[in-house]
């Protein structure tokens, strides 16, 4: 028995931190549990020397020096100001007057406004609770399928764990020892397509199934001119001109200059001049935009500002991740005071509910180093490379397995567990297989998005349905009874959007260059350019082959 424990001790322990999850002890404790108790039984069986855990506290010491994951809570912090100041709110109630005639109109707002929560919040449940208290009502009260719009809203705020600056991103960024700004970039496309695919999924249902998504009747649109105009071509307008001032930047871009640094230049201009034509229009009265173009505006400007303030300042290389994360809370802050919701309670709530977030995942953080310190020293890292070196199809049946395994762990375990505990033990494998680390990074973190909308444990269900109506009643616009939200709608609801984010899986895996093309290409200079700044630095050439092919072998 003891010969058969000290040859197997790895996927021991590995079931046994499995089993202490499925019993509910929490994950944090059941990891360093299990990496304590495994090292004092390795060290009982002479296995592991017990100087072992003498390194214990160096790795938990430079897990406070971690200045990567010092970006959580800023952007939570951010994400958390945003949402109870009242910029959801505007956006949805904005954009769904916008798309008010078109059916399906408050569903394409819902998924628009997720996208611009994901990139402005990073938190899931800031995105699915506010979308889900201002919109459900309304779609409810215009006759929207309980399941269709359940399951935008779920989906939308899921979009927060892929579009930067996604707090996922940064927790896989240091699992996998990559840059959270090539994390970022990487996923950008991927979390645009999905939000396409998305939308593609809501006019399906509008074609095929007109009665799940009608559009909002004209008595409802309070932001409309004479005989129900919606300010269309005024934004039209905007945008012509916002698409001048990127076309004459791009047309003057200095030869050679970073493409990331040219797009965030070109928009930020493009956006401020949009938004100072508005203004203007506003002030002096000139009447050239309607209520909706102006609102829209207003409403769209100052959260593209907040995006191009993080993101960009970090794609560019102005900033690290965290010091990104710092302007956007300072730049929430602002926000805040300018709508006037800024008060001691607000700042109260939001610093508690950051101070436990960050906890929680720094406890998680704790327990996996304690577990990984164990077991890597009884190889455990090389028992998981032995199992996948002895399963078919070579590296496309490494990723296919792997999707699969994720996917069903994302049934029983959130991201950070899944980052923390499973990703370290699949990169190493990954990295032996020829595989792009942040590709790869990418790729699990589409699919851990599944985790949020998987019945019956997913989160955003869970955070949905704490803020849906539970019981009939009746609405006090239209004096309709509408019927309560059951758990199999919103389980029927999710599934569609689950299959969606599966597909776009499968796509990540065909088409690499999804990822990859947002990626920054190491520069490479020709021998003659080498040659030349060799000569500038006034550096010694060496012979070339043609001189002497054999010269310069030997020592100097």
């Amino acid at each position: 028995m003891i010969a058969f424990i000290s040859a197997n001790l790895a996927p021991i322990m590995f079931a046994a931190m499995v089993a202490f999850m499925l019993i509910g002890f929490p994950v944090a404790f059941a990891l360093a549990a299990c990496g304590l108790l495994f090292g004092l039984i390795g060290i009982e069986l002479g296995l592991l020397s017990p100087a072992l855990f003498q390194a214990l506290p160096d790795r938990l010491f430079g897990l406070m020096m971690n200045d990567t994951l010092l970006a959580i809570p800023f952007f939570t912090f951010m994400g958390l100001i945003l949402e109870r100041s009242g910029m959801a709110e505007d956006l949805l109630d904005t954009i769904g007057q916008l798309f008010g005639s078109v059916r399906g109109g408050i569903a394409y707002a819902v998924i628009l406004v997720g996208a611009l929560l994901a990139a402005t919040t990073g938190v899931v449940a800031a995105s699915v609770i506010s979308m889900g208290l201002i919109s459900l009502p309304i779609m409810l009260r215009y006759g929207y399928d309980p399941r269709l719009a359940t399951g935008v809203i779920a989906a939308s705020g899921t979009l927060a764990q892929i579009i930067p600056p996604s707090l996922v991103l940064i927790v896989l960024a240091d699992a996998l020892g990559r840059s959270v700004g090539e994390m970022y970039r990487g996923a950008f496309l991927p979390g645009l397509i999905l939000v396409g695919l998305y939308a593609f999924f809501v006019f399906l249902c509008t074609v095929f199934r007109p009665a799940t998504a009608p559009s909002v009747p004209l008595e409802a649109r309070t932001l409309v001119g004479p005989k129900g105009a919606t300010g269309l071509p005024s934004l039209l307008v905007l945008g012509a001109i916002f698409c001048a001032v990127i076309a004459i930047a791009q047309a003057m871009r200095p030869a050679g200059a970073p493409p990331d640094e040219t797009v965030v230049v070109v928009v930020a201009w493009g956006g401020a001049i949009v938004f100072a034509l508005t203004a203007l229009n506003r002030l002096l009265g000139l009447k050239l935009l309607s209520s909706v173009a102006e609102k829209t505006v207003f409403s769209l400007v100052p959260p593209l500002a907040l995006i191009f303030l993080v993101l960009g300042s970090i794609f560019i290389g102005l900033a690290t991740p965290t010091e990104g994360g710092a302007m956007g809370a300072t730049g929430a802050i602002a926000l805040a005071i300018v709508k006037r919701r800024l008060n001691v309670g607000l700042l109260r709530q939001a610093m508690n509910t950051t101070a436990r977030l960050t906890a929680f995942v720094l406890f998680i953080v704790m327990g996996a180093r304690i577990f990984s310190l164990t077991f890597y020293a009884v190889d455990g890292h090389l028992w998981v490379e032995h199992l996948f070196d002895r399963m078919p199809g070579g590296t496309l049946g490494f990723l296919l397995i792997v999707n699969l395994m994720v996917f069903l762990l994302a049934f029983f375990l959130d991201f950070f567990e899944l980052a923390f505990i499973v990703v370290p033990l699949l990169a190493p494998v990954a990295d032996k297989l020829g595989i792009d680390l942040v590709w790869f990074g990418i790729l699990l973190s589409i699919n851990m998005q599944t985790s949020f909308m998987h019945p019956p444990f997913g989160a955003a269900l869970f955070f949905l349905r704490s803020v849906s109506p539970k019981e009939d009643y009746v609405d006090p616009v239209t004096s309709r009874r509408i019927r309560g939200i059951t758990w199999g709608q919103l389980y029927v609801g999710a599934i569609p959007f689950v299959v969606i984010q599966l597909v776009m899986v499968g796509l990540v895996i065909a088409f690499p260059g999804i990822v990859s093309s947002g990626l920054a290409k190491p520069e490479t200079m020709a021998p003659a350019q080498v040659e030349k700044s060799l000569r500038t630095l006034d550096v010694p050439l060496a012979p070339t082959q043609q001189d002497d092919p054999l010269q310069g072998l030997g020592s100097k």
